[in-house]
């Protein structure tokens, strides 16, 4: 989207900046927060919200500001940005009621508050970005529904595995390629790892230790597969994934899938430990033109019949201020869910689980995320890993076995629970 430099070249010469409300402020929010007031002309970080107000604060005073203003009300904040003054709260409906935000990023990596205030956002008309794979794997489609209704964008965001994917993804189609593959590259699989395991990595890298266990157990990169998924209608060839382990170069890993079963699934998602470029992503596509077919490989990529096109790297928040610029200025989504979902993600015990217990979050020590077709999911019952926090055990689960809404009893009265059956029945009355 290389256009979006020019957009916003262009609004900041106007001084008409796009204007930016941050929910959450986090390690990766504060990231972001930097990029825009740094690196981003044309567009401005005009609130920041977070659940205490001394880490909304934080987000502008790393970024060498500290003229911010705090606000209570939405007249208070509304005024603020009209002055060019930043503003703090610990209210995130504000930001979503606020006339003068053009958009908002979503960056909490919650899902039942996520699940209540992009709602919100989205009643009150305002473009959502989500860095949050985990809200938008597990209630994402029925979000875009409400989204549509409302005539605002709902996306999730470059930058990140899924969003990098998904502009190959649109490049390999747009030169009349048939993705058949999308491919996420980890460097570790361990379902068993937890925040004890995790400790020292997430004090280096000064994250918190479930974040990074989720990246390390898989849950995490089965939230990003499953929402490449839900955006390109693929779906997974297997429970799990196939998650090949390879020391090689994604090029050279194209015989290890059979291309009648891609095609006959309408293609997968998937992801490989240990294959090079490491932290890039891949996408296999066929081109069945024997004309291509040879200057394909006059141009070194191979005789097919998958091609591999792939990006090296991504860059997380770096390239999140674009998103919001596709969004505000052209209406255009780096990813959203197609309709009805095709991939979820399903709670799966990491240990033995006793009657009576409450499960844990994502990231912690009870359980783990695999993905699983949808249409498996609904069929047996399960539970998906974004709605598994809170729940208690009605009896006792055994380890590596996936967990079903039979097994638990739901925390009473959460939105998410009511936005994921409106979903699962919505969908099913529209493929009826």
């Amino acid at each position: 989207m290389i256009i979006v430099d020019t957009a916003l070249k262009a609004r900041a010469e106007a001084g008409n900046p796009v204007r930016v409300g941050m929910i959450g402020a986090g390690f990766m929010g504060r990231g972001i927060a930097n990029q825009i007031i740094h690196s981003v002309p044309g567009m401005e970080l005009v609130a920041v919200y977070n659940r205490s107000l001394d880490g909304a604060k934080r987000a502008y005073e790393e970024a060498g500001l500290d003229h911010f203003q705090t606000v209570k009300t939405v007249a208070e904040l509304e005024d603020a940005i009209n002055k060019g003054k930043p503003a703090v709260t610990e209210d995130a409906s504000l930001l979503c009621k606020a006339e003068n935000i053009d958009a908002l990023v979503e960056v909490t990596g919650t899902i039942e508050f996520g699940a209540q205030i992009v709602m919100e956002a989205i009643n009150n008309k305002k473009h959502v970005v989500l860095m949050n794979a985990e809200l938008d794997g597990t209630v994402g489609p029925m979000l875009k529904v409400y989204a549509d209704r409302a005539g605002v964008v709902l996306s999730n965001c470059d930058g990140d595995q899924p969003g990098v994917e998904m502009n190959l993804y649109r490049y390999v189609k747009s030169i009349g390629f048939t993705p058949l593959l999308c491919g996420n590259i980890k460097g570790l699989q361990d379902r068993y790892r937890n925040p004890t395991t995790q400790a020292s990595f997430a004090a280096k890298w000064k994250q918190a230790a479930y974040m990074v266990t989720s990246f390390a157990d898989g849950t995490k990169i089965s939230f990003e597969q499953a929402i490449v998924a839900n955006a390109t209608g693929m779906k997974v060839a297997q429970r799990g994934m196939l998650g090949y382990d390879f020391r090689g170069h994604v090029d050279d890993m194209t015989h290890l899938y059979d291309v009648d079963q891609l095609k006959s699934l309408g293609g997968i998602v998937d992801y490989v430990v240990g294959a090079q470029p490491a932290a890039g992503v891949f996408i296999y596509a066929t081109n069945e033109d024997p004309k291509h077919q040879h200057y394909l490989n006059y141009y070194k990529r191979g005789e097919g019949p998958l091609y591999s096109f792939y990006t090296p790297y991504h860059i997380c928040h770096f390239e999140v201020p674009l998103s919001l610029a596709r969004a505000a200025l052209f209406n255009d989504a780096v990813m959203a869910p197609l309709g009805k979902p095709m991939v979820d993600v399903v709670a799966t015990a990491k240990i033995d689980l006793k009657e009576g217990e409450t499960l844990d979050g994502i990231g912690y020590y009870m359980t783990y995320g695999q993905c699983e077709n949808s249409d498996v999911a609904l069929s047996e019952n399960l539970l998906p890993m974004g709605l598994a926090e809170g729940c208690k055990l009605k009896r006792p689960v055994a380890k590596d076995t996936v967990l079903t809404y039979d097994d638990i009893i739901l925390p009473e009265g959460r939105f998410c629970d009511k936005l994921r059956s409106e979903q699962d029945s919505y969908f099913a009355t529209a493929a009826v």
